[in-house]
This record gives structure tokens, sequence and C-alpha cells, in this order.
């Protein structure tokens, strides 16, 4: 296993539902802190690279059970197993149109 590779990636385009919170959530799911950290960590990086983008805000990096990082239009959700399927958000969100990234 990738330490840095994340799982069960899915994206939920946002853009159509009304008052929603960003145009897009990226959800995915890692095995262990370390690996949620270290997963935290490349997304901000290859942003970073990329696009030159800072996050606005982020949250979790301290118990890294669900690390949330907000770049405004794109928000990312890195859950344990547990938390995402207790928060479920694809489901919260079963409204948005749901693209699964292999």
């Amino acid at each position: 296993m990738n330490k840095n590779k994340a799982e069960d990636i899915k994206i939920l385009n946002l853009k159509k539902i009304n008052n929603s919170v960003t145009d897009y959530f990226v959800l995915c799911t890692g095995k262990s802190t370390t690996q949620i950290g270290a997963i935290a960590d490349i997304i901000e990086k290859k942003v970073s690279k990329k696009f030159n983008e800072k996050p606005w805000k982020k949250e979790g990096k301290i118990n890294k059970e669900w690390i949330l990082i907000d770049f405004v239009n794109v928000v990312v959700h890195i859950f344990q197993e547990n938390k995402r399927s207790l928060y479920n958000l694809e489901k919260l969100w079963g409204d948005a149109k749901l693209e699964v990234v292999k």
C-alpha cells in the first residue's frame, strides 16, 4: 500500500445545489492516522505547486480522523473509514452529481 494513496475517492459536484457551501467536495479514505496526514500533506503541496493556491482553512490535522482542507471552491475531506461511514456525506449531499475516481 502506498502511504500517500487515498482510497474510495469520490467527487461531489455541488454547483447546481442551491445554497451549497462550495462547488465541489472531494471525499477519500485513509487506513490510518499516519496515512491520512500524509494524504493531506501531499494534496496541499500539489495544489500549491500546480495552482499556486493555499487552503483558506484546515481542520482535523491534530487527531487525523477527518481532515478537511478548504480551498473555497473545492473542499477536500480525508476520512478514517469509520468516520466516513458515520457522517456519510454522499448521502447527506445526495442531490449532488457524484463522480467516482479510479
